[in-house]
């Protein structure tokens, strides 16, 4: 399993930003994707989720500024982050569902 993920960066709050994902060593298209974050000394958290046929589910934290996609043909997940907070502030992971090897994570700054 390997997973790359980019797009992080400084934003001011209320920004947005497009994360993406890139995903090889496993069966795709017929695999749930996840997004996890992790702030500074505190533990990796789940932030959302999409299937094989891409119904999504997000944490109460984010629902409704963030939506997760992905494209099976590029073996792709994506996440759009708007309206985003200070509190958004992490490295940003992608993950199989089980998880499996996790990669370097993007890190996104939301600040002033």
């Amino acid at each position: 399993v390997q997973l790359m993920e980019s797009g992080g960066g400084l934003v001011q709050p209320g920004g947005s930003l497009r994360l993406s994902c890139a995903a090889s060593g496993f069966p795709f298209s017929s695999t749930d994707m996840g997004w996890y974050r992790q702030a500074l000394g505190k533990q990796r958290e789940f932030v959302g989720r999409i299937s094989a046929s891409s119904w999504t589910y997000y944490d109460n934290s984010v629902k409704g500024r963030f939506t997760i996609s992905r494209d099976n043909a590029k073996r792709m997940v994506f996440l759009q982050m708007n309206s985003l907070k200070p509190e958004d502030t992490a490295v940003y992971y992608c993950n199989k569902i089980p998880t499996g090897n996790w990669g370097q994570g993007t890190q996104v700054t939301v600040s002033s």
